[in-house]
């Protein structure tokens, strides 16, 4: 998720096209592109706004890559020079010496193309913007950073389903996980209507899938499953009212509302979710969409905690592996955050 080329304004005003990944290195095991994966070497900026940046803090805590891979997270109000760093002392995050993410991506490389974006791995000896492709990180963090991994880490991206789960993400990713910008920055009727009808066309496909099945592929978690996930956590929050994506709620779509209820109460997954953070950043950052910048006071978030009877289908969360331990102090959700 980036700022907006314009300005915050702008969104909802032009057409919307979302920007490739222009800095597209990767961190890999055998270090081919320069970036060998090192503990302590890099440090992971996102905001938990951020339904990109957020599947990249899933995958972390579920491989146990916490001491390996710092983190940092922003104010989820972004200004029109980028995502900041005003939650830390003196507005600066500790580890980089940065008040703004474009600093990294300034030291790498000036005059890119396609704006400031989330999540972003950063070099921390040289605090330059490694990567910001969003869709390879968090298949590095499953396959490249092995070695690094927990005990009992669960295996993401197993080899026999990838053919399987790539197809599943990407009709995910163009209907759903895009779909949802494409209804909501809409400037006309028609694409609007377009984008809307393909996000619950694809949202009733998935909804016969998970009837049958506990998880999208096989028995257990995979990076699928995370990709859908912070769309739908986010779905009731913003992406009914602020997008406009209203042909019903996702608390009225019982497997749905199960499954991701399943998901949310999963080490590793719900805690790391902050609907604070969530609904200051889309309703007072997209003012061309929402002018008054109010943030509503819903919806309510008890029925998060509530029993979901997904066990029932079977299926293993971690495979042969076992759940992530409490989030370290540090990067626990505030209280406002959560349920």
């Amino acid at each position: 998720m980036g700022s907006a080329d314009d300005g915050n304004s702008s969104y909802g005003q032009k057409a919307f096209k979302r920007s490739k990944s222009h800095f597209a290195d990767r961190v890999t095991a055998d270090g081919r592109d320069g970036w060998p994966v090192e503990a302590g070497r890099y440090r992971l900026v996102v905001s938990r706004a951020c339904p990109w940046a957020s599947r990249a803090v899933i995958s972390r805590r579920l491989l146990g890559l916490e001491d390996a891979l710092s983190m940092a997270i922003t104010d989820p109000i972004q200004d029109d020079r980028s995502w900041r760093f005003t939650l830390d002392p003196d507005d600066r995050d500790p580890v980089l010496g940065i008040r703004y993410l474009s600093e990294a991506y300034d030291k790498r490389e000036s005059d890119y193309p396609g704006g400031v974006s989330v999540p972003a791995l950063v070099d921390v000896p040289s605090g330059k913007l490694v990567t910001n492709d969003y869709q390879q990180l968090t298949l590095d963090l499953a396959t490249e950073w092995t070695a690094l991994h927990r005990d009992g880490a669960p295996d993401l991206y197993p080899r026999a389903l990838r053919d399987e789960i790539d197809t599943v993400m990407a009709e995910v990713y163009e209907d759903v996980n895009n779909g949802v910008y494409r209804a909501g920055f809409a400037t006309g009727q028609e694409e609007y209507e377009e984008a809307c009808a393909g996000v619950f066309r694809r949202l009733d496909l998935l909804t016969s899938r998970l009837a049958r099945q506990r998880y999208l592929v096989g028995d257990t978690l995979t990076e699928a499953d995370i990709r859908l996930f912070t769309t739908l956590v986010r779905f009731d929050a913003v992406y009914h009212g602020h997008f406009k994506c209203n042909r019903w709620k996702l608390a009225e779509n019982e497997v749905l509302w199960a499954y991701v209820r399943d998901l949310y109460q999963t080490p590793g997954f719900g805690d790391t979710v902050d609907f604070d953070h969530i609904k200051r950043h889309y309703y007072q950052v997209h003012t061309g969409i929402n002018p008054t910048g109010i943030v509503p006071l819903g919806p309510d978030l008890a029925g998060w905690l509530t029993p979901h009877h997904r066990d029932e289908l079977g299926g293993r969360p971690f495979g042969d592996g076992t759940p992530p331990g409490p989030p370290p102090p540090q990067e626990r959700v505030p209280a406002q955050g959560r349920p």
